[in-house]
């Protein structure tokens, strides 16, 4: 007797599809290969484009409050320079004392929870890295204040909106070297490659009136939403007294030429393609040589 062939009557093209779904991959073995996949490309997307960070201070209120988390861009200042009023963070130099200084678990469970979450991008920033917002530019003066008490950039007082009432600095307190305390603080020239930055909350944030500019190539990134807390969900735009004073007084870079940032490691784009193949292939149970097959059919 003549066995019958389960697939007889099949066009070659039926015959491959069902062969395709006998070769599924069970959804034990294809999670965790999703899992790694996801995994892999957001340490690519942290390392190289977009991190979150956590806001442990309040030296950013009310425009960051403390446990608010921020996307921030990795790669917008290896396509142009900081503008003033944008909102970045970058690495303090040894002249900058940390602001928040928390006792941490070394059990070996918070360890680990710590290393997975700087790997994704979701852990607390290290002690040296700061968040503030841009005032002066290589080139600009920088001082205050003038007689209606506001900061001035090239001799222009700066109306700062986003400083709610009662966050700013003591003006009657005179400067105290190495301290914040007071609004007052004497004419600054931002030097070549360098910025002074400053925080929203004047009388506790400790910034460049006490510490010192910052050099350019220390940026990590400019922070340009809050995503976390969802009610507190917003972009972080240049304030419009910021666009104003950008068109009417240009950066003074140009006469100071800013100092290169420290190259990135060129980005594994090879690395990309291989990922998506293997979660496409997890989803269709076919491996790349399989594909390769069909193509030459």
């Amino acid at each position: 007797m003549r066995s019958v062939d389960p697939m007889e009557g099949y066009r070659p093209s039926e015959r491959r599809r069902a062969a395709m779904r006998r070769k599924e991959m069970p959804l034990w073995q294809e999670l965790p290969l999703l899992l790694i996949v996801a995994f892999c490309l957001a340490v690519l997307i942290r390392t190289f484009l977009v991190q979150a960070f956590y806001i442990p201070s309040g030296s950013m209120e009310n425009t960051l409050a403390i446990q608010d988390r921020v996307l921030v861009n990795k790669v917008v200042y290896d396509m142009r320079d900081p503008l003033r009023g944008e909102i970045v963070v970058f690495r303090g130099t040894d002249d900058w004392a940390p602001e928040v200084t928390e006792a941490v678990s070394n059990t070996f469970m918070a360890k680990l929870g710590r290393t997975i979450g700087d790997l994704v991008g979701v852990s607390r920033p290290g002690e040296r890295d700061f968040i503030k917002r841009v005032i002066g530019l290589p080139g600009d003066k920088v001082a205050c204040c003038d007689e209606q008490g506001r900061i001035t950039v090239n001799g222009v007082g700066i109306d700062e909106a986003y400083i709610a009432e009662g966050f700013n600095s003591d003006l009657s307190q005179p400067p105290i070297a190495g301290q914040c305390t007071s609004r007052r603080f004497a004419e600054v020239t931002v030097p070549a490659g360098e910025m002074f930055v400053m925080g929203d909350h004047r009388s506790v944030s400790q910034d460049a009136r006490c510490q010192g500019t910052v050099p350019i190539e220390n940026i990590i990134g400019r922070a340009f939403v809050v995503v976390w807390p969802s009610d507190r969900f917003t972009s972080l735009n240049v304030p419009d007294v910021w666009k104003r004073y950008a068109e009417q007084y240009p950066s003074a870079a140009a006469a100071h030429p800013v100092k290169a940032r420290a190259e990135r490691p060129a980005v594994a784009t090879d690395g990309f393609p291989v990922l998506l193949a293997l979660a496409l292939s997890a989803r269709s149970g076919m491996s790349l040589v399989t594909r390769r097959r069909r193509l030459r059919a």
